[in-house]
């Protein structure tokens, strides 16, 4: 059954990669024994996980805790090191460069950390912090002098520079993001991967540091990788959508595709939860309940791993594995062996 209207074109289509991941693997070893040590199996966290990220380009990733968004964060800047798959940075092979190699590609992919609190070290200024970047890659220093760069940075946030003798516990959680937003700019990045960068602030600084962010990529041409939880804060911030299922991508498509013709059930039912804004709507989307919690990401159910909380599995969902590819009339990728069935649905937003 096709859907009732065509999929909106992808602007960025034409654009260059900036970033080519292929068939990425991450799994955690699970041990027993105090002293002798062995594998009884592992957690696979991240399970083969394919996409790229054009210039100028967000590039949102959703899904339930746990379902491995994180650790894909943490993979793409080697924070973690993969098991398998390629990582590609215009064209060069991110994970196999090592010394000064990884650290000139190092400097091209930053991060914005989920915790404010957290991620700024409290014994440093805010001058120090941002500064840092600078003693890590002493090649990349500013002409104009590293505290003028500083004060640079901290306006261009929109802090305020004279407060760059400041420590983190003077600033408010919007603040402290700004700080962390305006070191990952410290050494003009290509892409920058965003982990949940708004989870832990109120509604009305969330909208703050999105603006922000967006301005930013419209001012320096940044690509993003935007990780969240809140579908309504992707949807607001990203051109494309891949959307995570315990380890797998389950579908990827356009901003608009995603949210007004999603091809997943998983995706379906992810958009059913979200509140409508305008109350006289509320009655026209039915609401998916899924039953039961996700499965064990150590032993993953066989072929379609959300198969066993799906309404519209079959045989085949437990024999075969779905590949994310284009199914029927959908233009959007979608790991699903029905994807071809779904309906166009009523959006969360306007």
């Amino acid at each position: 059954m096709s859907l009732s209207a065509p999929a909106a074109a992808d602007p960025f289509a034409e654009k260059k990669s900036v970033l080519e991941v292929d068939g990425l693997v991450k799994h955690f070893p699970i041990t027993q024994g105090i002293v002798f040590q062995r594998k009884v199996g592992a957690v696979k966290a991240v399970d083969g996980v394919s996409f790229n990220l054009r210039e100028g380009e967000t590039l949102g990733i959703v899904g339930e805790s746990g379902c491995g968004k994180s650790t894909l964060a943490k993979l793409l800047m080697r924070l973690e090191e993969p098991d398998a798959g390629t990582v590609k940075f215009r064209g060069e092979d991110f994970l196999s460069v090592k010394g000064d190699e990884l650290r000139r590609l190092r400097r091209k992919i930053q991060i914005i950390f989920q915790d404010p609190y957290t991620s700024l070290n409290p014994r440093m200024s805010v001058g120090d912090i941002i500064a840092e970047p600078f003693k890590l890659h002493p090649e990349e220093k500013p002409k104009q002098g590293i505290r003028n760069r500083v004060k640079e940075l901290l306006d261009l946030v929109g802090l305020n520079p004279e407060h760059i003798n400041r420590y983190p516990h003077q600033f408010s959680g919007g603040q402290r993001q700004r700080i962390g937003i305006a070191r990952g700019l410290a050494l003009n990045p290509d892409v920058i991967i965003c982990d949940e960068p708004v989870s832990a602030l109120d509604v009305s600084v969330q909208a703050q540091v999105m603006n922000l962010l967006d301005d930013l990529q419209k001012e320096f041409g940044l690509s993003y990788i935007f990780i969240a939880h809140d579908l309504s804060v992707v949807r607001h911030i990203s051109d494309r959508v891949g959307v995570m299922y315990l380890g797998k991508l389950a579908e990827l498509g356009t901003q608009d595709e995603i949210y007004t013709a999603p091809a997943h059930p998983y995706t379906q039912a992810l958009l059913s939860a979200v509140p409508l804004p305008d109350p006289t709507m509320r009655g026209a989307r039915e609401q998916i309940v899924l039953q039961g919690d996700p499965p064990n990401p150590a032993n993953p159910p066989s072929g379609c791993r959300f198969r066993t909380r799906c309404w519209k599995a079959t045989e085949i969902c437990a024999t075969q594995e779905p590949e994310l590819i284009s199914r029927g009339q959908i233009t959007q990728l979608a790991a699903c062996h029905h994807a071809e069935q779904n309906e166009k649905v009523v959006p969360a937003h306007d």
